[in-house]
């Protein structure tokens, strides 16, 4: 109804739909940046904004209901946009969020274990079954063939196969792949070879973003981009609190993540450790009325991967934030690294930064894209940039120098 309403403008664009555990965010914004470079206007969809022209919208939910998604199609449609990329969630499919149309391009990225619960999916059968209607309902589907589960998801499937990944035989492949770390940043090089072939380079760390980015690259092959244009874009994308990098020194490395489960944590801090940094850091808290689980598996995980971890607030919800930290610390206390406990957000960075070593990687996790703290049913503006320039004006006015 919500697309007969609108005058069907999915027919006006090409629509790019992308599911999967991780890497949803990243990529998309990988193929609008490379997207937008070589001119094709391009709207964006996802976790924390829809980008139509020059109007950003903050979401509500990764995938909207389906008379939003066709109100913004259309919105894009007559602002000029001729491509829209979006995260396609589990919830989105299962929920007929983006029923009324068929995607041009349906992207599987990977899968895992994960919104399985009372308010999600019975169990990870239901959830493979959810992300599987995607490769039913577009035209050509573009999966990773390393996932382990990708034939599960796909079973049944209607629509033309490709594949990407870091096997032989995937259709587009990352071969030669070096991470590497300069003067504060951390990134990661290789060749891409198959389908396409030229050297790709990326200011975003970890082998998954030699995932992301060959997915971007494997769905930009379709809009005959040039490789000058798609090697510019992906060097220069940066996404808002995905392993997004804070320069403020050349001598350690400050990041901001959105990791908020034991999950997203663990691969998180896995990665980081690749770059054999002085010291793994890692300052982060939990939500208030949420599982006390997360809190002790976050805490273990943080504890066993990073040599130090700060533990502090996150949204406390209608928690005593004192609490939360107590259960953290309890999972802490399972794993060999060192903590500390400082309550206060803005504190903790101050700790993170005035304390920080030459070869050190600072993460600082949970909050991401977030701009706010939500305290017992109110969210007061808090954003991590924000809290960082404040340190470092602090440091200043006290003539206390970080190296």
């Amino acid at each position: 109804m919500s697309a007969a309403y609108f005058g069907y403008p999915a027919k006006q664009l090409k629509t790019i739909g992308i599911t999967g555990t991780k890497g949803k965010t990243t990529t998309t914004y990988m193929v609008r940046s490379i997207l937008e470079g070589a001119g094709i206007k391009t709207g964006l969809i996802g976790t924390i904004e829809a980008i139509i022209g020059d109007e950003v919208i903050p979401a509500n939910n990764t995938t909207p209901e389906s008379y939003v998604v066709q109100e913004y199609f259309r919105k894009m449609a007559d602002a000029g946009c001729t491509c829209v990329v979006m995260e396609v969630s589990s919830q989105g499919l299962m929920l007929h969020r983006v029923a009324g149309f068929s995607f041009d391009f349906g992207i599987f990225t990977n899968i895992e274990p994960d919104h399985i619960g009372p308010n999600e999916h019975k169990d990870f059968e239901e959830y493979m079954a959810c992300k599987g209607i995607l490769f039913k309902n577009c035209k050509v589907g573009i999966v990773n063939m390393d996932d382990s589960h990708v034939w599960k998801v796909l079973e049944d499937h209607t629509c033309e196969l490709e594949t990407y990944g870091l096997s032989d035989n995937a259709d587009l492949r990352a071969v030669d792949i070096d991470l590497h770390s300069m003067g504060g940043s951390l990134g990661v090089k290789y060749r891409a070879e198959g389908l396409m072939n030229f050297d790709v380079k990326i200011n975003v760390p970890g082998r998954f973003s030699v995932y992301n980015s060959l997915t971007a690259i494997a769905i930009c092959r379709h809009f005959e981009i040039p490789v000058e244009n798609i090697q510019k874009a992906l060097s220069a994308v940066k996404v808002k609190g995905r392993v997004e990098p804070v320069n403020i020194s050349d001598h350690f490395t400050l990041m901001i993540d959105y990791a908020h489960n034991a999950m997203s944590l663990e691969s998180l801090l896995t990665t980081l450790k690749e770059y054999n940094p002085k010291r793994l850091v890692c300052l982060f808290g939990c939500g208030g009325n949420r599982s006390k689980l997360r809190r002790y598996e976050m805490g273990e995980i943080s504890s066993k991967l990073a040599d130090l971890t700060v533990v502090t607030s996150d949204n406390p919800r209608n928690e005593e934030p004192q609490d939360i930290i107590n259960d953290i610390i309890s999972g802490v206390k399972k794993g060999p690294g060192k903590y500390i406990s400082i309550i206060d957000r803005k504190e903790a960075i101050r700790y993170c930064i005035q304390n920080a070593k030459t070869g050190d990687v600072i993460i600082l996790a949970g909050k991401g894209h977030e701009d706010y703290q939500e305290i017992k049913g109110v969210k007061y503006k808090m954003d991590e940039r924000d809290l960082i320039k404040e340190v470092l004006a602090d440091l200043k006015e006290e003539g206390i120098q970080i190296i």
